[in-house]
């Protein structure tokens, strides 16, 4: 029972780091261009079309 006195905390904890990390990448802008990364993820320019 007392390790619960342990686990609650660490999972808070961990979950306000994630929260903050997700925050950053926000504020950061690492979600501002969502059609730019679809379309690069399709690319296939760089494949040697003799393969």
């Amino acid at each position: 029972m007392t390790v619960l006195l342990w686990l609650v905390p660490l999972a808070l904890l961990l979950g306000l780091i994630g929260l903050g990390a997700f925050v950053w990448s926000v504020k950061s802008g690492q979600y501002e261009d969502m059609e730019g990364a679809a379309r690069r993820a399709l690319d296939d320019s760089d494949l040697d079309p003799k393969a």
